[in-house]
Order: structure tokens, then sequence, then C-alpha cells
């Protein structure tokens, strides 16, 4: 079998797409409702890296590959711009973020590189016509909200609206999960408890970026966790020749106790 080529994934995607002869699933998507499945597949990309599945990844590099060919393919669609385009676009942005590779510039280390790539964004971010000068513009509303936090701490960060270690952060935090018992013992509506535990969520991204934390690896360990000892707890309760759903949860508890100190062992 001959060897696939990029020419043949675009030709695959334009036969997808053609309104005549084409997929009628794939004829009928748009931006939006694509949308989700982009995020969906880089998502499985980070998890076959977290899981060093180097098989499965090349698998799911090829579906984000899709996503940007699709979308490609509709902007072409539309007369706005085609693959070839991006590809432009991205190699262009690469060499002038990289001076001191493509050009004269020299950087020192990783961490000189870090704060010159930053300023040729904020360069990039003063020279577009939209007129948002803040330190905060161009930090996308479509990213997840704690990513989005991330990236509002870091950018801020910048002009050194920073806490210099983790230890007032841990101050921060239970400063914010005490007002959330406090709106919980004035019985608090909906919204108010909503927006002092939103506090506590932004304040635990803080915590997690100022301990040099992968907020999004920590979380995905701990649900990994989670999930690990609540399956143990079902075969514990099974072998015992019960269910979870049929016990108190302090019974549950004490399954969840058992689950956790074979752990440990």
């Amino acid at each position: 079998m001959a060897e696939q080529t990029i020419d043949d994934l675009l030709r695959i995607m334009a036969t997808l797409r053609n309104p005549q002869h084409g997929c009628p699933w794939d004829v009928q998507q748009t931006f939006d409702t694509i949308a989700p499945y982009t995020l969906e597949e880089a998502y499985e990309v980070a998890d076959a890296i977290d899981r060093k599945d180097f098989a499965d990844l090349r698998d799911e590099l090829g579906d984000l590959l899709l996503q940007v060919v699709f979308h490609a393919r509709m902007a072409e669609e539309l007369g706005r711009f085609s693959f070839a385009d991006v590809v432009e676009a991205i190699c262009t942005k690469m060499i002038r973020r990289h001076p001191h590779v493509f050009a004269d510039e020299k950087i020192a280390d990783a961490q000189a590189q870090t704060a010159a790539w930053e300023e040729h964004k904020r360069r990039e971010r003063e020279q577009r016509a939209d007129g948002d000068t803040s330190v905060l513009a161009g930090i996308s509303r479509g990213l997840p909200e704690w990513q989005r936090a991330l990236k509002l701490q870091k950018r801020a960060a910048t002009v050194g609206f920073d806490w210099a270690t983790a230890e007032p952060v841990l101050d921060k935090l239970r400063e914010e999960v005490d007002e959330v018992r406090a709106e919980l013992a004035e019985g608090a509506d909906r919204a108010r408890l909503q927006d002092e535990i939103g506090d506590v969520l932004f304040v635990g991204v803080n915590l997690a970026r100022l301990t040099n934390v992968d907020y999004s690896a920590a979380l995905r360990g701990a649900n990994a966790k989670f999930e690990r000892r609540f399956r143990r707890m079902e075969a514990l309760a099974a072998a015992d020749g019960c269910t979870l759903d049929g016990l108190s949860l302090a019974e549950q508890d004490a399954y969840w106790d058992r689950a956790k100190a074979e752990e440990k062992l």
C-alpha cells in the first residue's frame, strides 16, 4: 500500500464535504458543531501521552490533525483561507518568535526564551486593530476554565501582580473556604455559592501554579485515584454479598477506608 500524505488527507476531506457525493454527516457540519470534537480530540491526545501509549498517540494525533483539516476545508469553502494558509501562518509565526534560532538574537536559556516568547506575543497583541491593550488581552474564552484561570494568573504575573511563594496562597485558600462556610451557614442562594466556590477553585489553580504542579495532571491523578478506590469499594462490597447502593454512608465509608488501606500495604 502506497504511503499516504497530507495531500491525500486533504483530498479525502474535500470528498467527504462534497455536497453531491460526500458523506451527509460531514457535509452538514459547521465550525460550531465540529469545535467540541476538536477539544475532545486534543484531550484524547493528552490522555494517550499520560498513559505513555504511543500506538494510541499516533492514532489520536491523526484524529487531531483531521480536525485541523476539517476546519480548514470549511474555511476554504467560504473563501476565507485554506490549509496552505494555515501552514504558512504557523511557519511564519514560529520563525518570527524564534529569532535566536532563525536570526541573530541571543537567548541564554529556556527561562529567557519563555520571557522573550511572551514579549513577542505582547508586541503582536499591540499591533492588532481591536484596540485591547490590556495585559490580559487575547486569552481565549474557549479554553477550559481552569486553563483560562492559569493563563490569566500567568499574564498578571508578568507585571508583578503575583505572590512570591505558595504560603500566602494557602492563607488565601483558607480565607475563601471560610467564606463558603459562611455562605452555607447563612443559607446563601446558588448564585452566591457559585461565586464563592469559584474563588476557591481559582485560588486552587494559583496554588498549583506557584508550587510548579500541573493542575490538569493533579486533577487527572485525583480522578484516577478516586475511580480506582471506588471500583475497589464495589469489589469489596460484592465479595461480602452486597452492593453500595444498599448501604448507609457510614458503611460505604468503611469500604472506602479498606480500599485506601490496601493501597498502603
